[in-house]
């Protein structure tokens, strides 16, 4: 954990983890499986290694993507109301 990357990253992936196991011990059957988490997971991975690698700018796009991927798929606050 030496960069901004890894800890913004780290922390999406945090975020993820606690959200599916929120979801899968509550008592309502959960509306996403386990495959719905890959592609922000595979995504934070990704994101990590192109920043450590001197590409910040495109870091911060797939960091973006990710989080625009969990907030309209995966919807951990209900759901936008708009």
């Amino acid at each position: 954990m030496e960069t901004v990357y890894d800890w913004i990253t780290v922390a999406i992936f945090g975020g993820l983890v606690v959200l599916f196991l929120h979801r899968s011990v509550g008592e309502q059957e959960p509306n996403d499986t386990i495959l719905h988490y890959l592609p922000p997971a595979v995504g934070c991975a990704i994101a990590n290694y192109v920043g450590n690698h001197g590409q910040g700018p495109i870091s911060a796009l797939i960091v973006v993507a990710v989080l625009i991927y969990i907030v309209l798929v995966l919807k951990p606050f209900g759901g936008l109301k708009l």
